[in-house]
């Protein structure tokens, strides 16, 4: 559904803190996590920006007149949306993440 989720294929853990795949998980500095966070949501704001374009061209070209079928207008589209609606979705959890952790005590 999201191809972007196979980025964090390699932080599956089991309950016990070991690796996924059953070898102890090395310690992570916290400025790597953070690198690795923002190039996989500057990733997925890649990808749906691609989409908006990819379903905006193809629309283009059917309003145009171009030998494109109106399924492929639909699928364009479509995806787009759910793209769309992920990247909003994602950015409300982290607004929300922000503001929970503004309203903590310190």
């Amino acid at each position: 559904m999201i191809s972007g989720i196979g980025l964090l294929e390699g932080l599956k853990t089991n309950p016990l803190g070991g690796s996924a795949t059953g070898g102890v998980t090395p310690p992570v500095s916290p400025a790597s996590t953070a690198t690795s966070f923002a190039a996989a949501l500057n990733e997925a704001a890649l990808r749906t920006v691609g989409s908006l374009e990819k379903a905006e061209s193809v629309s283009l070209q059917a309003l145009q007149g171009g030998e494109i079928q109106a399924r492929e207008v639909v699928d364009a589209v479509m995806n787009a949306e759910q793209s769309l609606q992920a990247a909003i979705a994602i950015r409300d959890k982290i607004v929300t993440a922000y503001l929970e952790i503004s309203r903590m005590a310190i």
